[in-house]
């Protein structure tokens, strides 16, 4: 039963089968008011902060919440109204997992999903680095088949040059997935 009296789940006309719409999954991007992605929230929260008037709804999904008087659409990106100064970004870990992470756990040679390792792309033996730069997700297979050697001299195209990840990567790591119509904000495909 939902708590105050808010009547969670259909849309109006449709059918009253629909899934309840869980006010407490963090869901909604937050934007501070230059359009800077500053998190992601609750739903629950993202309504209260555009009720009282301290953010305004960007984006809305096809959710709804009622209440006996008022029928909400539950927001998918609400930007601030005042700005926000964010404390200095922390840079994203390196590890493995943020490594898999970042490459969408796919080989970048092959795009196997297979018993990921990490390679260096320029090998460690040759002065390549142990970061961001020069590490990606590699199957073992293609991991072995490349050796101590280039993707140039292996002959062995990278699906995407590696990169440190941006704060989109750790939204999107922290959260199960992405909302649609949040790429625009946050410049990640």
């Amino acid at each position: 039963m939902p708590r105050a009296g808010i009547e969670i789940g259909a849309i109006s006309g449709s059918t009253p089968a629909r899934a309840a719409v869980n006010l407490s999954t963090p869901r909604v991007l937050v934007l501070n008011a230059s359009y800077e992605a500053l998190h992601v929230t609750s739903a629950k929260r993202a309504i209260t902060l555009v009720q009282y008037g301290v953010a305004e709804v960007l984006e809305e999904s096809s959710d709804v919440v009622r209440s006996p008087s008022t029928e909400l659409h539950v927001p998918s990106v609400i930007r601030l109204k005042r700005y926000v100064r964010r404390p200095r970004a922390h840079p994203i870990p390196f590890n493995r997992r943020n490594v898999l992470r970042r490459d969408h756990f796919l080989c970048q040679y092959c795009g196997s999903r297979e018993d990921l390792t990490i390679d260096h792309v320029h090998p460690r033996s040759r002065g390549g680095r142990h970061g961001w730069d020069n590490v990606v997700a590699a199957c073992r297979i293609c991991n072995q088949r490349k050796g101590n050697r280039t993707p140039d001299e292996a002959e062995m195209p990278l699906k995407m040059p590696p990169r440190a990840p941006s704060f989109g990567f750790y939204a999107y790591g922290q959260f199960a997935q992405m909302r649609e119509g949040w790429g625009k904000y946050i410049g990640e495909k």
